[in-house]
């Protein structure tokens, strides 16, 4: 049986390529708005990682609910 999982794939992915940008925002001198994408853009994925591991079904969607804020306020 595989493992696979497809959002906590993405959104480790999405993670590094927000950590490409936090350090060419860093380079340019923005250091308060990448600041901010960077706590929440990680966060989706450490959310979704815990979620994975929940122990009941009550857990695992209270998980993926707050990651599904910290992408709404990543994406703003």
């Amino acid at each position: 049986m595989s493992n696979h999982n497809v959002i906590l794939e993405k959104s480790f992915d999405f993670a590094l390529s927000i950590i490409e940008l936090y350090k060419v925002l860093i380079n340019n001198k923005e250091y308060v708005l990448s600041k901010q994408l960077l706590r929440s853009a990680t966060s989706i994925g450490a959310n979704v990682e815990e979620a994975t591991a929940a122990s009941t079904k009550k857990d695992f969607a209270y998980k993926m609910t707050i990651s599904s804020k910290e992408a709404r306020e990543t994406r703003y």
